[in-house]
């Protein structure tokens, strides 16, 4: 029987893992159940996961390549097995995880005869290579091969125009889609004589994250889509009789939610299940916060300024991002705390 695979809460939604397993460095798989719902609510659950796990979700991936003295992309050169074209092909399925929203920079560079890999790119400390046996190219004799790699940190797809490249510059059309792969199934059960939903979620990754851990993200990417929605700003308009009203009361919000402390506790709701992650702050700022355990937006806002500074490897220039991406993103000033 479906209900009896897991326990299912009576009252509270909730989800929990049932099944795990790691079938290569480069995929992962996740099978979660999430109960219970009311009759059509678990459909409406699954369509929205499955589209933020497989469009919101930020990966790394190499947009391009330069690769000197090497004019277009279908050329051959002596003592390398694969053409460029060939090579690019095999860059661009190199799995990445980069910590940091900012583009960085990788090297390879080799001599042969060998066969290069990707434990062969020397990378920068905030990306991680998933899978260094990942194959690149063949150098059959000793010829030298250098290139410079562009990494950076999307969703989706990006196709690159070869037009705004120089020679030498190799644009690689980038795929930033951590997530492989989602299925989900709705079951019916009866409980106390009403019909209740299981949603089973499966979730298979490029190993650049853990299943559990895209559905945490997706699950993030969802709330900060209807956060406008809950903390908007009241607005005054006028009425056809020329009267200014609240904008709420058009709308006939009961009493209750337009009180100011109830404002201010879905803000403050709202902020805690807001990640830093999403003030897409630099590799050295982040791994700062994260260190001293600030994890949300709630648990930076106990921290004032002086507090900020006074974490170590945490300067002023860092302080500086912090403040700036709190006002660009949520319209708070930790500066005069």
């Amino acid at each position: 029987m479906i209900k009896d695979e897991i326990e299912v809460p009576n009252q509270i939604v909730q989800w929990r893992c049932i099944e795990s397993k790691m079938e290569s460095k480069r995929l992962l798989y996740g099978r979660f159940a999430i109960s219970p719902f009311r009759k059509g609510q678990a459909n409406t659950v699954g369509t929205a996961m499955r589209r933020a796990l497989l469009n919101e979700i930020k990966g790394a991936s190499i947009t391009y390549a330069e690769i000197k003295k090497v004019k277009h992309e279908y050329c051959t050169i002596i003592g390398i097995q694969e053409s460029i074209h060939d090579i690019l092909i095999n860059l661009k399925e190199i799995v990445l995880k980069s910590d940091s929203s900012e583009p960085q920079k990788a090297y390879i560079s080799t001599e042969g005869p060998k066969k290069i890999t990707a434990r062969d790119i020397k990378v920068p400390s905030s990306v991680r290579i998933i899978d260094s046996t990942q194959y690149i190219a063949t150098l059959t004799s000793a010829v030298s091969l250098d290139i410079i790699l562009n990494i950076e940190k999307d969703c989706g797809y990006r196709i690159e125009n070869l037009q705004k490249y120089q020679d030498g510059v190799f644009p690689i059309d980038a795929v930033f889609m951590p997530i492989r792969n989602v299925n989900y199934s709705v079951h019916s059960f009866e409980s106390k004589e009403k019909i209740k939903e299981i949603l089973f979620l499966e979730i298979w990754t490029d190993g650049s994250l853990t299943p559990k851990e895209a559905l945490y993200e997706a699950s993030r990417n969802l709330i900060d889509l209807f956060i406008p929605l809950i903390n908007s700003e009241r607005r005054e308009i006028l009425s056809d009789k020329g009267e200014k009203k609240d904008e709420s009361d058009i709308y006939s919000f009961p009493a209750g939610l337009r009180s100011v402390d109830m404002e201010k506790m879905t803000k403050d709701m709202a902020f805690k299940h807001i990640f830093i992650d999403q003030l897409e702050l630099p590799a050295r700022a982040y791994n700062c916060l994260k260190r001293v355990n600030i994890h949300t937006i709630a648990d930076l806002l106990k921290y004032s300024k002086d507090d900020l500074i006074k974490i170590k490897n945490f300067g002023k220039k860092s302080v500086e991002q912090v403040l700036e991406a709190l006002k660009k993103r949520f319209s708070l000033d930790l500066s005069r705390k």
